[in-house]
C-alpha cells in the first residue's frame, strides 16, 4: 500500500491542495550524520566510551547525570501497555542506572522501575538538596502513560545511593478527580541549600500548564502556583502560531553579585511551543510574575537565508537553557512540519496549512491534489467501522479521494474515548483506500477560537 498524505488545516473541506517544499535539517535521527561529533580538541567533542542498554530504536527519552553515575529514561517497550507478563522482573518502563566513573567503559548497575503502564519522557533530573526533611540526591522523573493502568505525575526517587534507590513520591500532581494529570516534564531548584526546594512540571491535562510544588519535604509535596501562560498573550494566531503550551523549563538563580538586570532573583526560562520562550520571576514560587516572552519573526529566517522562500515560522519552542555568564539562553526550536499548502474549497476560500515532516510531501508525491472530500469524524482506530470506504466515491481520472478528520477528540463533550496519534488518523486513511488525509484542528488548538486558521504539525506517534 502506498503511502498517504496528511495535513493539519481548518477547513472542513478542501479540493485542491498545492505543496511548497521547506528545507530541513539532515541527520537528525539515526546513524551519525548531523551530529557532534570530533577529535577532542577545544571547542569539538570526542566519542570516549559507550553502552548500548537497548536494541529497540528510540526507546531512551531523556538522560541526567550526577557524580559517578547516568541516568537514561527508558520510555518503555512496545508491549508496555500489554498484559504484565514478567511482574516486578519486567517492568514496563523507569531509569537503567549506569555507572560512568571510568567514561571509556560504562557500566549498567541497576535499573529504576516506575510503577505499571507508566514511562518517563523528558523530565528526568538528578539534583542535590538539602533540608530540613531530606539531606541528599533526589531523581525526579515526569509520568505518560503507555496503559490505562497509569499513574501520572512525577516521581521522585532517592539516589544518595543510586545502587539502592528509595521511593519518595509516585504518581503526584494535579489532578481531576483520583488521576494525577500526566505530565512531559519535570525540574527541582533550591535557592539556598538548607531552603525550601522546589519543583515545576508540565501539565497535560490542564490549560494552567505551569505548576510549581513546594518539595521542602519531598515526601510531601504541595501544589503552590498555577499559570496559564497564554494569559499573557504570548501566541501569535497571526501568524499562525497559536498551539501555545508549555514543553520544558529551567530554573536558575542568579548571584546577587551578577552584574545583570535579574541579580538575586530566580528565573524560569519556560519553553511554551508556539508562544515562544518566556521568562518567570520566580524568586517567590507561590507569586511568580511574567517578565518577557520572545516573538517569532513573521518571516522564517533560516528558510528565506538558506532557500529564499518566504513562509510563516514553524514556532514550536522546545528547550532553553542559560548559558553560564547568564547573559543569554540558547533555545532550540522542535520542529515536525517542514513543508507548507494551500487549501481551496470549492467556494473559493483559501487557507494556509501545514504538511507533517514524516508523511511524503504532496509537491513529491502528487504535485497537485484534486478531488472529492468524505468526513470521517475523529478518524480513530474505533472509528474506522463507521467511515466509508474510498471505494464509495466516483474519481475523474485526474482526481484523488481524500478523507477529513477531526484532530482529537479534546474537550468534546459527546466523546468518551481519548484523542489519539496523528499516525494513527493517518493509517484510518490508508486501510480504507483514501489517497489523502487532511486533519482540522480541534477548538482548543486555534486557542479557543483565538487563532480560527492556526494548524499544527505534530511528530509521529506510531509505526
Amino acid at each position: 500500500m502506498r503511502n498517504k498524505q496528511i495535513l493539519t488545516v481548518v477547513a472542513a473541506a478542501a479540493v485542491l491542495m498545492v505543496g511548497s517544499p521547506v528545507a530541513a535539517g539532515p541527520g537528525q535521527h539515526g546513524g551519525d550524520d548531523g551530529h557532534l561529533l570530533g577529535t577532542g580538541e577545544w571547542g569539538k567533542i570526542e566519542l570516549v566510551g559507550q553502552l548500548e542498554v537497548t536494541q529497540t530504536e528510540g526507546l531512551v527519552a531523556d538522560v541526567a547525570a550526577y557524580g559517578n553515575y547516568a541516568y537514561l529514561a527508558n520510555w518503555g517497550e512496545p508491549d508496555c501497555a500489554g498484559p504484565e507478563t514478567g511482574g516486578v522482573n519486567s517492568p514496563d518502563a523507569g531509569a537503567w542506572v549506569i555507572d560512568i566513573s571510568d567514561p571509556a567503559n560504562p557500566v549498567e548497575v541497576n535499573f529504576i522501575a516506575m510503577p505499571q503502564d507508566t514511562r518517563p519522557g523528558e523530565g528526568m533530573q538528578v539534583v542535590h538538596i538539602e533540608t530540613a526533611k531530606f539531606q541528599g540526591e533526589i531523581l525526579v522523573m515526569n509520568a505518560e502513560a503507555c496503559g490505562k493502568n497509569y499513574k501520572g505525575g512525577f516521581m521522585l526517587y532517592d539516589v544518595t545511593n543510586p545502587l539502592k534507590p528509595v521511593k519518595l513520591k509516585e504518581g503526584f500532581g494535579d489532578r481531576t478527580g483520583s488521576d494525577a494529570h500526566q505530565t512531559h516534564s519535570a525540574f527541582i531548584w533550591q535557592p539556598v541549600l538548607g531552603g525550601p526546594a522546589y519543583l515545576v512540571l508540565q501539565d497535560e491535562e490542564d490549560l494552567s500548564d505551569v505548576d510549581i510544588f513546594d518539595i521542602t519535604n519531598p515526601r510531601r509535596p504541595r501544589l503552590i502556583s498555577e499559570l496559564n501562560l497564554n494569559d499573557y498573550d504570548v501566541a501569535q494566531p497571526a501568524l499562525n502560531l497559536a498551539d501555545s503550551f508549555l514543553h520544558d523549563m529551567t530554573v536558575k538563580c542568579i548571584p546577587a553579585d551578577d552584574p545583570g538586570p535579574y541579580a538575586g532573583k530566580c528565573i524560569m526560562i519556560a519553553s511554551y511551543w508556539d508562544g515562544g520562550y518566556v521568562l518567570l520571576d520566580v524568586t517567590d514560587p507561590a507569586n511568580p510574575v511574567f517578565l518577557y516572552d520572545t516573538d517569532y519573526a513573521a518571516i522564517d529566517p533560516e528558510l528565506f537565508e538558506q532557500t529564499g522562500i518566504a513562509l510563516t515560522p514553524e514556532g514550536n519552542a522546545h528547550q532553553a537553557e542559560f548559558t553560564a555568564d547568564n547573559r543569554f539562553f540558547i533555545g532550540a526550536d522542535e520542529d515536525f512540519s517542514p513543508y507548507r499548502a494551500r487549501v481551496v474549497t470549492d467556494d473559493g476560500g483559501v487557507y494556509d496549512a501545514g504538511e507533517f515532516g514524516w508523511t511524503i510531501p504532496i509537491s513529491e508525491l502528487y504535485g497537485t491534489l484534486n478531488g472529492p472530500t468524505v468526513f470521517g469524524g475523529y478518524g480513530c482506530p474505533d472509528d474506522r467501522g463507521t467511515i466509508p470506504n474510498a471505494s464509495t466515491l466516483t474519481l475523474a481520472p485526474d482526481e484523488e479521494a481524500i478523507l477529513v478528520l477531526q484532530r482529537g477528540p479534546v474537550g468534546d463533550p459527546s466523546q468518551t474515548q481519548d484523542a489519539c496519534f496523528f499516525s494513527e488518523k493517518v493509517e484510518t486513511a490508508q486501510l480504507l483506500g483514501y489517497d489523502a488525509v487532511i486533519i482540522a484542528n480541534h477548538h482548543t488548538g486555534a486557542l479557543g477560537g483565538n487563532g480560527p486558521d492556526t494548524y499544527f504539525c505534530g511528530g509521529q506517534g506510531h509505526e
